[in-house]
């Protein structure tokens, strides 16, 4: 994963912890896809995907919690206007996607 700012990404002591976050998510996307293929009920397949969406939402809140705790909180205040600037930008959109 490349930061689109030209920072390193912060991922800390939680990258294996994000890790398997994602491949439980990539399971859970899997399992859905599996579920459309046997035409399972639509109920059954809205809540999955609901749980596959909460599971990224926890990856998402782990980034940023990471990036606030190594990216922003140690950074020269120039530094640090133009991460939060980046920062605010992507939860705006993580947030307006629904």
């Amino acid at each position: 994963m490349e930061s689109t700012g030209g920072n390193p990404p912060h991922y800390g002591a939680t990258k294996e912890q994000i890790l398997i976050r994602l491949r439980r998510a990539e399971g859970q996307v899997r399992g859905i896809a599996g579920m459309v293929e046997a035409d399972r009920y639509c109920i059954d397949v809205l809540q999955q995907i609901s749980a596959a969406q909460a599971a990224l939402d926890k990856v998402a809140l782990a980034l940023v919690d990471a990036h606030v705790r190594n990216g922003l909180v140690g950074s020269p205040g120039a530094d640090r206007e133009s991460l939060t600037d980046e920062l605010m930008q992507v939860l705006g959109r993580l947030t307006t996607r629904r």
